[in-house]
């Protein structure tokens, strides 16, 4: 339990979701103070109510894909006592489709949920930030922005993005004090995940981690020195290396298993599930 000096306070997107939600239990179990996004004020406020502190955290609903509802969000930020500390962008969506069944509306709204509105929400919120001496801007990526998985070519571009732009945005604050990590989990076991997603997971025999998994990795960022990039899982963490510097083997192996991927896809379209931003 960290002390008032050593609470930061913490902007958590998609706080409702899987991966949100054992976020804020970790933090909030550490003594860290709370700031709940997301669009179900339901879920938002059961989750509040459910942490430890209750009366210092917040709820804010807001949808991130609103231009003048992130603007509601970022002036509730500015008028937070004692500021704002950390922003963790982990609000995201998926569709598994091959591409040729994805509709135009599914890229927009995948690509703005996971790129688009972190960018903008970083920008935005970054004088906040910049205010306070520990400040630190959290992007929950994707090991599919580093290997381009058959069925999650759009979710894939989203995450590869959101690495590019956490990478350059590193550099570009390097010298403001602002810490910038980006983390990088296989599958995790929420409702974030569709049945025929699981089902190819089983069939193809691929891990899968807890979200508290996740939520550990990201505290051990927070409470760490310096600005990292952390990638969750074996042996994705070895693909993600082999995929980087020999990727015609790993175009091999997945071409192997492109019927089976098929299959589940074409069963799942259209699945529109998702952490809502």
């Amino acid at each position: 339990m960290n002390t008032a000096a050593q609470s930061l306070t913490v902007l958590v997107t998609g706080a409702s979701g899987g991966i949100g939600r054992a976020i804020a239990e970790l933090l909030a179990a550490r003594g860290h103070r709370l700031l709940l996004q997301g669009r179900d004020e339901k879920r938002l406020q059961q989750l509040c109510e459910s942490l430890p502190g209750e009366a210092e955290h917040r709820v804010l609903v807001a949808d991130l894909l609103d231009p003048d509802a992130r603007q509601g969000l970022v002036q509730a930020c500015r008028q937070q006592a004692g500021g704002v500390d950390v922003l963790i962008n982990n609000a995201g969506v998926s569709t598994f489709a091959l591409l040729a069944d994805t509709r135009d509306d599914e890229l927009v709204r995948i690509l703005n949920t996971n790129l688009l509105a972190p960018m903008a929400l970083t920008r935005d919120l970054m004088p906040v930030l910049q205010n306070s001496r520990r400040a630190a801007v959290i992007n929950i990526g994707s090991a599919f922005g580093h290997i381009g998985h058959p069925g999650f070519s759009v979710y894939g571009a989203s995450k590869s993005g959101l690495h590019g732009f956490t990478e350059a945005l590193r550099r570009e604050v390097a010298d403001s004090g602002v810490r910038v990590h980006y983390l990088a989990p296989r599958a995790v076991d929420t409702a974030f995940n569709s049945d025929s997603v699981n089902a190819l997971n089983r069939s193809l025999g691929n891990k899968s981690d807890s979200p508290q998994r996740v939520a550990l990795a990201c505290l051990n960022l927070l409470e760490g020195s310096g600005s990292r990039r952390r990638f969750i899982g074996w042996p994705e963490r070895l693909f993600i290396k082999v995929n980087a510097i020999f990727p015609a083997l790993v175009d091999s192996a997945l071409a192997k298993k492109l019927p089976v991927i098929r299959e589940y896809a074409q069963q799942n379209f259209p699945d529109l599930k998702g952490e809502t931003p």
